[in-house]
């Protein structure tokens, strides 16, 4: 990519409604001019001080006609304010074409160390509670000084202030909960990044090397305001990314690549010279320590305001972040009961309700026509111009959970999440690749699990800053190989329906010290399903389709304590939980539900050297031991099921 804002389109962190499509043919029916903006909004760019002096950068599109006052609506992002320069327009702003039409106050503010703003830049900067001086800043801080600005001096403005963002800048829109200033009366964070150990950059602690491309994007420092990138990203030379870090060996030997005179190497060497101030973080930093829980921001939303309204969106097969919605929407439903907070979550990828898209696919997999342009204009503009133009009370005529059954492709709203109706159910992974909700004898299943030839997470051969599409993968290709163990239901004679979180308690040994374990839940579709006419790829067909419905991974030297590491005891039965995200799924009659059960997850999460050390990013080749893994028959999944 040539440009910035095509290289973040394609790190899939910056989504916005002109992003680029998965399918060519999906058609865009709400096409807006590139001249909209300048013949209707008024550009303005000023800095704004901060309590401790620091300037950001910020950009103002105020609508022309003056006959009335208007909300504002801002995003804080990482990502740029551009395009730079009082007579160059964005051809969309707002957080869809509705809200932008209609007029409102549109704002964009580069967050402190930033691009074009002042400041040392801090990933996921830790909150202070109970500030004592101007010299304790944080995010939280930073909103309230930008908008204790703007609407004293934006003219027009009606008073009332909303924040949104996608993926980092929602994590952004969530911190402006906190502490917030009396105008912010609605936010809506959408693939909100709750806690880098959990999202994004890591599973249950598990580093996930696809994002390992992206780590100089937000590792790189500078010193001064720029308006061009300042930072590179390591070229792999290659177009398979699966062989590329399989021949690089150990994450030390990845070193190199954060020498910054080194960024547009291949590896050279396995220095522990180490520029980049993430990356550092990293693999200096392998358990959830006192550097990682005060990123964290969920555990910090007890200091939200009821005062605010808000809205957590996200998509049901988003990669990059499912853990910070739904944990975001949890934690605000805790500590502030009584506060307005709803939940929206379609069958969406990252940031996809955010376009103008009409044929809604993830990856192969179709879900229906207008599902993100009817999210546009009948829930997120109903929102914000009820909290914000209307009388703002708790009758907004929205569901408080309003999500999509991914199975029977339907939408569904509730009262609460999870459903009050949800009750838990096992099944047990039974001999024979059976999945019942009977524990049969007391029988195992024994893989080993060789370190040369991990299970791919994909079986695309391609080279990608962050993943989509797998989310919905067809998982047949796993299904087939010796080292995934295979568990089912018969043919379903009726619809079973999960609503909530999912649970899967198994019961393990390994020859080794340590083991990753990866769980998958699985949609087994008819040998005669009705075939998809669009969409697909050519070598694949909806017959038998085994579609991914939730997957997940647990390092296992964590399954104790994410704080405290611990190795396995060679042979040893252990129990090893794992907490998959939230689904809301039917797997119709005539379908079978499938459990998959894996130890590698390749390029996808970094491999497990099975061999326990006090830190994986610094795990020699010698370390690297192929081992023999046993699951026990007595292993459950607890699901949610919808009564």
């Amino acid at each position: 990519m040539k440009t910035f804002f095509k290289l973040i389109l394609l790190l899939a962190f910056l989504v916005t409604s002109c992003a680029k499509t998965d399918t060519k043919t999906e058609k865009d029916t709400t096409k807006v001019a590139d001249t909209y903006v300048p013949e209707h909004y008024d550009k303005q760019e000023v800095t704004i001080e901060m309590r401790d002096g620091i300037k950001l950068h910020t950009t103002i599109y105020s609508p022309k006609d003056k006959s009335q006052k208007y909300p504002i609506l801002m995003m804080r992002t990482p990502y740029s304010c551009k395009p730079y320069g009082a007579d160059e327009y964005r051809t969309k702003i707002g957080p869809n074409s509705h809200l932008m039409k209609e007029g409102n106050i549109i704002v964009y503010q580069d967050v402190r160390g930033r691009w074009m703003s002042e400041g040392v830049y801090d990933n996921m900067r830790a909150y202070i509670p109970n500030k004592t001086d101007n010299t304790q800043i944080d995010e939280s801080s930073d909103t309230y000084d930008t908008i204790e600005w703007l609407v004293t001096n934006v003219e027009n403005n009606n008073g009332n202030v909303g924040t949104w963002g996608i993926s980092y800048p929602g994590f952004y829109a969530t911190y402006s909960t906190i502490d917030a200033h009396p105008a912010l009366k609605a936010a809506s964070p959408q693939a909100c990044i709750g806690d880098f150990f959990f999202d994004d950059f890591h599973h249950n602690g598990a580093f996930l090397l696809s994002y390992f491309r992206a780590v100089s994007l937000f590792g790189t420092m500078k010193d001064v305001p720029k308006d061009s990138a300042w930072y590179k990203l390591p070229d792999l030379g290659t177009k398979d990314q699966y062989q590329f870090f399989l021949d690089a060996g150990p994450l030390s030997n990845l070193n190199s690549y954060f020498e910054y005179e080194k960024l547009d190497n291949v590896i050279t060497s396995k220095s522990d010279q180490v520029d980049d101030v993430f990356w550092k973080e990293i693999i200096d930093h392998p358990n959830y320590d006192s550097v990682w829980k005060p990123k964290g921001l969920i555990q910090n939303l007890k200091h939200s305001k009821p005062s605010v309204a808000t809205m957590i969106v996200g998509g049901m097969f988003d990669a990059e972040d499912l853990y910070g919605p739904f944990e975001t929407y949890k934690a605000i439903e805790k500590n502030n009961p009584d506060a307005y907070n709803t939940m929206v979550f379609g069958p969406w990828d990252h940031g996809k309700w955010a376009r103008t898209k009409v044929k809604n696919y993830v990856g192969n997999y179709y879900f229906g026509d207008s599902i993100s342009l009817n999210f546009q204009r009948d829930i997120e503009t109903k929102f914000f111009n009820h909290f914000l133009k209307g009388d703002g009370s708790k009758n907004s005529g929205l569901p408080e959970a309003y999500v999509f059954d991914t199975g029977k492709k339907k939408w569904s709203s509730f009262e609460s999440w999870p459903p009050a109706t949800m009750t838990k159910q096992d099944m047990f992974l039974n001999a024979n690749q059976e999945l019942s909700t009977e524990k049969k004898g007391t029988s195992k299943e024994v893989f080993i699990s060789d370190l040369k030839r991990p299970v791919p997470y994909s079986e695309d051969i391609k080279t990608v800053f962050t993943p989509r599409k797998y989310m919905t993968d067809d998982q047949r290709f796993a299904a087939r190989r010796p080292d995934v163990l295979i568990f089912e239901t018969e043919i379903l004679e009726e619809d079973f329906t999960l609503a909530g979180d999912i649970l899967a308690k198994l019961k393990v040994a390994t020859t080794g010290t340590d083991a990753d374990w990866i769980v998958k839940v699985v949609d087994v579709h008819p040998h005669d399903a009705k075939e998809q006419k669009e969409g697909m790829q050519d070598h694949l067909k909806l017959s038998n389709y085994h579609l991914m419905v939730r997957s997940e991974v647990m390092r296992g030297r964590f399954r104790n304590s994410f704080e405290n590491p611990e190795p396995f005891v060679p042979n040893q039965k252990t129990a090893v939980n794992i907490k998959l995200q939230d689904v809301h799924h039917t797997f119709k009659k005539g379908h079978k539900l499938q459990i998959q059960v894996q130890s590698t997850w390749f390029p996808l999460i970094d491999l497990n050297p099975q061999t326990f050390v006090p830190n994986i990013y610094k795990a020699t080749e010698e370390d690297f031991k192929n081992q023999t893994h046993t699951l026990f028959n007595d292993s459950s999944i607890e699901f949610s099921v919808l009564k």
